[in-house]
């Protein structure tokens, strides 16, 4: 018989977030070009805020070395195509709509912090709005150009410099993720 209480303690353990990540000094002694360490994150932001879409990540955050060189801006969090997109803070709308082709909602939550929302299938929402935290902004499209699950494209910009989002993120509701049923027999 298994316990319910034990799978969702695996769960936990299984979902426990890694610790914000130090800064990486560049060659030069500094940060990389492009990043900024979590003792600079926007004061009283650090893991407060709701995830825009609940589902596993895919592909982590991956600083680039120069702000036009090569990384990967955010995290992609998977999750089936038209899922609603909520906004993991408040703040007003910098900008919604397309670039490239692409669906994207930009949030200003103040203190120079930005999020960004990437490869939607549908939005919600105007530039100029005011939104609340957990308002829906929009659906998720399927991701990346060529990407083999559908899933949300998630970012961060502190004054412009990108940072890793899951910094910013409280913990993932277990509710979302698990479908809680009684013990088996």
């Amino acid at each position: 018989m298994v316990s319910t209480v034990r799978v969702l303690a695996a769960l936990l353990a299984a979902l426990a977030l890694r610790p914000i990540p130090a800064a990486v000094p560049a060659a030069s002694g500094g940060l990389e070009a492009g990043t900024l360490a979590a003792g600079e994150l926007a004061s009283g932001m650090e893991g407060t805020w709701a995830w825009p879409v609940i589902g596993p990540v895919i592909r982590g955050f991956d600083p680039p070395e120069d702000p036009y060189g090569a990384g990967h801006r955010g995290i992609d969090i998977a999750a089936a195509f038209g899922t609603v997109v909520h906004a993991p803070e408040a703040g007003v709308v910098s900008f919604a709509g397309k670039v490239g082709g692409e669906r994207y909602v930009t949030i200003d939550h103040g203190g120079g912090v930005r999020s960004t929302c990437s490869f939607l299938s549908a939005i919600a929402i105007r530039t100029g709005d005011v939104v609340a935290r957990g308002q829906a902004i929009g659906a998720t499209g399927r991701g990346h150009p060529n990407a083999t699950v559908a899933h949300l494209h998630f970012g961060v910009r502190v004054d412009g410099l990108y940072v890793d989002p899951l910094a910013f993120l409280g913990p993932p509701p277990v509710s979302g993720l698990v479908h809680l049923a009684p013990d088996l027999p």
